[in-house]
């Protein structure tokens, strides 16, 4: 496995870059579709009861809209609308840039906990249903951001090959990650995850995932 945490973040992608490949075999795309459609579909529940809880809670925690839109890069750096509940306040505030840090003071101490136990992410599991992003591969960035790495992080452009997931080998094991340093780190993993590819991984990661919840170790 690489050292994602070594400084060396040029070489480490470098190494990534010439052993990576898409483990796309018939048997593994079948095995991706059924594991994200019956998982996605077995989510769908939760998915309602949060929202419902949440249309209720949100007017008096954090007022304003229950589902945030956001265009992400998707497979093939390709745009998509991705969805979130929102935990941001929905007060105005200037755009972060692709390499700032998250924008602490505009998190309500609720909105905090959603984001700790990856509740927000749940409405992705629409974008699932519609085909745009796996449970389970390279987190997508903001559109305007990854156009920013696109330029700045070598081997940024791979990591499309894959599907976007809800979560990753990246998010298990880097976490969240700021600078140019830390996005090739996250790079570095991602190249991992496309040349390793197999349904124990993605078996592993759903694991590790569960264990980032319950602790509450999410970003």
């Amino acid at each position: 496995m690489f050292d994602f945490q070594s400084s060396d973040a040029g070489s480490t992608l470098q190494a990534a870059s010439a052993t990576g490949h898409f483990n796309a075999t018939p048997r593994r795309r079948l095995s991706k579709i059924i594991f994200d459609d019956v998982l996605a579909i077995l989510l769908l529940l939760p998915l309602t009861l949060v929202g419902l809880v949440l249309l209720l809670l949100n007017p008096l925690l954090n007022p304003g809209k229950l589902v945030y839109r956001q265009t992400r890069m998707g497979q093939g750096c390709q745009p998509f609308t991705a969805y979130k509940f929102r935990t941001m306040s929905a007060a105005e505030g200037p755009a972060r840039g692709a390499f700032d840090r998250v924008e602490d003071a505009r998190i309500s101490g609720f909105a905090r906990v959603l984001r700790k136990m990856r509740i927000d992410e749940l409405p992705q599991i629409i974008n699932v249903l519609r085909g745009e992003m796996s449970l389970i591969g390279p987190r997508p960035d903001l559109y305007e951001h990854a156009q920013v790495y696109l330029e700045s992080v070598p081997g940024y452009a791979e990591r499309h090959r894959a599907m976007p997931g809800i979560t990753g080998y990246a998010q298990v094991t880097v976490g969240y990650v700021e600078e140019v340093e830390g996005v090739a780190r996250k790079v570095a993993a991602d190249h991992h995850y496309i040349g390793h590819a197999s349904f124990a991984l993605d078996l592993w990661i759903a694991w590790r995932t569960i264990g980032v919840i319950i602790l509450r170790r999410g970003c």
